[in-house]
């Protein structure tokens, strides 16, 4: 983790800070965190598949994850409140840093017919949001060691409230938009 590049350098600020005429340092959009989510639906039958899953993440992240359980009950999907759902993990600081130069360096380019991520994935609030289909992407994961394919999502979380500003944001450090067609 010690070699790591800080993606969020004085360039990037810098472009920032120009771009949208911010004359306060803080001002300047930032990445908070980035979050790491799996909804496990199948742990109503199967309590085991909670735990594979939260070995799979915690290998992805390298960080400890958290099992997120029902706030309501369904009952069409046999789902009570207090049980075991999902999973998810919290990346900030280095790490955080880290896993987001490994997201834009290694994973987003072995995405299948990967022709760059869609603009709608920046939400209104300049939050960037990517779903996966399957958890082999990442090169932590050994597709010998899987059970079952799981499809998990990953949240950027900005300073911003502004969509344009976020997406500025993702394109200096490096994410891939899609190229708009005429």
């Amino acid at each position: 983790m010690e070699g790591t590049k800080i993606l969020y350098n004085s360039k990037v600020k810098a472009q920032m800070k120009k771009d949208f005429a911010i004359k306060n340092d803080f001002a300047i959009p930032r990445i908070l965190k980035v979050v790491i989510n799996v909804g496990v639906g199948e742990a109503v039958s199967n309590k085991k598949a909670i735990e594979k899953v939260k070995e799979q993440v915690e290998l992805i992240a390298g960080q400890a994850a958290v099992v997120t359980k029902a706030k309501k009950s369904i009952a069409a999907y046999k789902i009570r409140i207090g049980l075991a759902i999902g999973v998810k993990v919290t990346l900030r600081g280095k790490r955080m840093y880290y896993f987001l130069d490994k997201l834009i360096q290694v994973i987003l380019p072995r995405k299948r017919d990967f022709r760059g991520i869609s603009e709608t994935s920046v939400d209104q609030h300049g939050n960037l949001n990517i779903g996966f289909t399957e958890q082999t992407i990442f090169p932590e994961i050994e597709y010998d060691k899987i059970d079952k394919l799981r499809g998990l999502e990953v949240t950027v979380v900005t300073s911003m409230k502004d969509h344009e500003k976020g997406k500025k944001l993702f394109e200096l450090l490096g994410i891939p938009f899609q190229k708009e067609t005429e």
